[in-house]
């Protein structure tokens, strides 16, 4: 089955070319501006509103979710602590919801009716100060399981709310969840050697932060589950910015440097699409990350098309260019061994 979403942009996301995205924390007092929605929420709303949502760890798309971190044991905590908010701002009928403020990181599973032993770990994006939860969560979601790929889309911290490590507390979450699918994967019928990541925007450079910086020590480790790999066998990065990340004012984290200037030979496949009229990042991103792992011998596919805009996910309709990307990269994820031949 396909599912469908309306065509929005990610919730006001700005994030600039190989730059960075606003400076961290800027959004935190945000939310208590967000009007809640009424109790007759039936349309669109003109605007993006608060709406009722579990308390955590509980998910949003599916009833079988995995918590990351053992309770109290989340590293580097803000001194002020978060509470999850959702947002919406399509409508019962067709949702386009937006996380904020994950305080205790989970991965919601899904699983195939026909599983070909391939996993995904899915980021999906929004500035790094929230996440596109159906656009780019439940709709890979509805296509990976389509294919066969048991998926886990991931709630990661965001660095906005004041974590210790700065961005890098998205590379935690990101470590901690593909080693805890290798180490669960006789579970879910999953081959530890087919353990993916895909990544839309922000969560796209998160997906090339754990292709080239799986090896960082960016936790100590809690159980024997951390002694596994975090090296993903696949990536897909979607729309992704690239460049260096600042720690951001207050934040001790260090500066994370351009990605394109850490791949190295040996590194896994990666897949790369972009839309060239993405007013968002730029398109430079996506050639810039192409030409490095093309000169460092990485395989590697990338995907230009004309038209798309940003943060589409998998809600364009189909005379679109860019609503391709599927498609393409499952043909390729079947070439390279990924999905099964």
């Amino acid at each position: 089955m396909r599912m469908d979403f309306n065509r929005r942009d990610v919730l006001g996301a700005t994030v600039a070319a190989v730059a960075v995205t606003p400076a961290l924390g800027q959004e935190r007092s945000r939310p208590d501006t967000w009007p809640m929605a009424g109790a007759d929420l039936t349309g669109t709303p003109a605007g993006p509103v608060v709406i009722p949502a579990p308390a955590e760890p509980a998910g949003l798309l599916s009833k079988e979710v995995i918590e990351l971190w053992p309770q109290g044991r989340v590293p580097g905590a803000p001194a002020a602590p978060v509470r999850r908010l959702v947002l919406e701002r399509g409508s019962p009928a067709a949702h386009d919801r937006a996380v904020m403020h994950v305080s205790r990181p989970i991965m919601e599973v899904f699983r195939p009716a026909r599983p070909n032993g391939a996993a995904m770990v899915v980021f999906p994006g929004g500035g790094y100060v929230r996440l596109a939860i159906d656009k780019e969560g439940a709709g890979s979601a509805r296509f990976l399981t389509d294919a066969g790929v048991t998926t886990f889309v991931l709630h990661y911290r965001l660095p906005a709310d004041g974590w210790a490590a700065g961005y890098d507390c998205a590379l935690q979450d990101a470590q901690r969840a593909v080693r805890l699918v290798r180490a669960r994967a006789a579970t879910w019928g999953i081959d530890p050697a087919r353990v993916g990541v895909m990544g839309f925007s922000a969560g796209g450079h998160l997906a090339a932060s754990i292709l080239t910086r799986h090896a960082v020590k960016s936790y100590e480790p809690l159980d024997a589950d951390d002694a596994l790999s975090a090296r993903p066998d696949m990536a897909v990065l979607g729309y992704a910015p690239v460049g260096a990340r600042p720690p951001g004012a207050g934040q001790p984290g260090a500066t994370i440097p351009a990605l394109n200037e850490l791949v190295v030979a040996g590194m896994p496949p990666a897949f790369v699409f972009q839309a060239a009229d993405d007013p968002t990042v730029k398109v430079t991103n996506s050639l810039t990350m192409f030409s490095a792992l093309l000169a460092a011998k990485v395989p590697a596919e990338l995907h230009l098309y004309q038209e798309g805009g940003h943060g589409f996910g998998f809600s364009l309709p189909p005379e679109m260019p860019a609503s391709r990307w599927p498609q393409d990269w499952l043909a390729w994820a079947r070439r390279i061994g990924f999905t099964g031949r």
